[in-house]
């Protein structure tokens, strides 16, 4: 099975907070990764607001011809934001201030009424609704009973790991929670720290059906344009 790339374009974003101009527009970057191949543009509007705006979102709303993923925490105002802007799929992740990155999966049983109830609000929307967890098969469990339609695995542990030890024990991981998921009658993505080196791995895994990549594509597209980073990594992911 072949899996659907969504590009995050958040570290475009990030390019151009630094210096709070117009340039380079994450907007821009996500029509041409479409051009070149991704079946999904995937952003993440912080509460800080570090990258993506409200601007982005509307206007990636607008304009993407594919679908739209919108990550984001489990509050009451991005649940309004999501009421108003309809993206395809919301993501639910973890979210602290602090961090420079999502550094983990979102705690589904620990949180469960909560999560719960923000997953029904955002399906009453005709939103489909996906949890961003780590590969772990009580979360798969929590995330079905929650009402999600889909989970994202987190890979972070798997792309971080030191030796092939651990890298296999994390790819099982992987592996046990994406064939909870098809069994539950779930749909699985996988994502967070997937590179042109290490994305091989995890296209292996059939029930996974879609893989969300931002930094190492951003980081490519820096050097050798959004084109060409795309379809590098389509290239990876589909073994040319």
């Amino acid at each position: 099975m072949t899996q659907r790339l969504g590009v995050n374009v958040d570290h475009v974003a990030t390019l151009r907070q630094a210096r709070k101009v117009g340039y380079p527009d994450p907007v821009t970057a996500a029509a041409l990764a479409e051009l070149a191949g991704a079946e999904q543009i995937t952003v993440h509007l912080r509460e800080d607001r570090r990258h993506i705006q409200e601007r982005d979102l509307r206007l990636l709303r607008e304009t993407v011809r594919t679908l739209l993923n919108l990550e984001m925490a489990a509050t009451q105002e991005m649940v309004k934001l999501a009421w108003e802007y309809k993206p395809d799929v919301v993501t639910l992740v973890p979210e602290r201030r602090e961090e420079l990155t999502t550094e983990g999966g979102l705690d589904v049983q620990g949180q469960k009424d909560h999560v719960g109830k923000v997953v029904k609000t955002l399906r009453d929307g005709e939103i489909v609704v996906s949890l961003f967890i780590d590969p772990d098969l009580d979360q798969v469990k929590a995330s079905h009973r929650a009402g999600a339609q889909r989970v994202e695995l987190h890979t972070g542990r798997f792309c971080e790991a030191r030796d092939d030890k651990d890298r296999q024990k994390e790819l099982s991981r992987i592996v046990d929670a994406a064939k909870m998921a098809t069994k539950l009658g779930m749909g699985c993505a996988a994502g967070h720290g997937l590179h042109y080196d290490n994305v091989r791995a995890i296209t292996r895994i059939a029930e996974i059906d879609e893989l969300n990549i931002g930094h190492s594509i951003v980081a490519r597209a820096v050097l050798l344009g959004m084109e060409r980073a795309v379809k590098d990594m389509l290239e990876r992911m589909r073994g040319a």
